[in-house]
């Protein structure tokens, strides 16, 4: 049965979101959406996982979906509404050990969060390192070489538009100081996270840690492009971290 929720973030969100219990509950994964997406979107993940056992939070970050925001902020507030949901999970499933699986900024705020969340396991997607990099592989899908250029640019108005600077915005920190077992997921031809940054994310991230690299598999969502590998690595990994 899905009940809805609603439970306050340092955010200033009233974050809004979907719990799915199971009878006899092995413990609870959080999913966690993209940018510009709600949790909507990770309800594929939910059949595989409910029916192997685990309990369900999907929510929407603040400024998507349902959960009110003025901006996003690409993993920056988004990661106190992480914190957040982890809360709410441990008040509502007292002594269940718990994952979080975030996909691109659902990663991204998993990594940011501050102090590291309390959690058993980390399941990230897709997820860039630096917020640099993240822009610079964006406008050169846009633009082409001279996309890089552009960069800077848009950096530079993180302050004045959000507040937040560079520094705020660096998941590869995130993933350095926080021990949760953590198992890092990327597409070998995803042009918006590349190849050689997943592969820095995951060399600087603290142990225990595992890389899955999807062969042929862009900025998509990984469930989709391979539904039978991917269930069977997340499984596999949660019943390692969650038992």
């Amino acid at each position: 049965m899905v009940e809805p929720v609603a439970f306050p973030s340092t955010s200033g969100a009233v974050v809004q979101g979907w719990l799915i219990p199971a009878p006899n509950s092995r413990g609870v994964v959080i999913l966690m959406h993209g940018v510009r997406t709600d949790r909507r979107t990770v309800l594929n993940r939910v059949g595989f996982l409910h029916q192997a056992g685990y309990s369900l939070l999907l929510f929407d970050f603040q400024a998507h979906g349902e959960t009110t925001g003025r901006h996003i902020t690409f993993g920056y507030l988004e990661s106190r509404d992480a914190s957040a949901s982890v809360d709410f999970v441990r008040h509502t499933f007292p002594g269940q050990k718990i994952a979080v699986l975030g996909v691109s900024l659902g990663g991204v705020a998993a990594l940011l969060a501050q102090p590291p969340l309390p959690v058993d396991a980390m399941i990230v997607e897709s997820t860039y390192p630096t917020i640099e990099q993240a822009i610079e592989d964006r406008l050169m899908v846009w633009l082409g070489p001279w996309g890089k250029f552009g960069a800077p640019l848009l950096t530079w108005q993180l302050k004045p538009r959000l507040g937040i600077g560079v520094d705020d915005l660096y998941p590869i920190r995130g993933a350095a100081r926080t021990s949760v077992p953590k198992f890092i997921m990327a597409g070998d031809a995803d042009r918006n996270t590349m190849l050689p940054e997943s592969r820095a994310l995951f060399e600087a991230a603290a142990g225990p840690k595992q890389l899955w690299i999807v062969p042929g598999a862009g900025h998509v969502d990984l469930h989709e492009f391979d539904p039978e590998s991917y269930e069977r690595q997340v499984l596999g990994f949660l019943g390692r971290y969650l038992k």
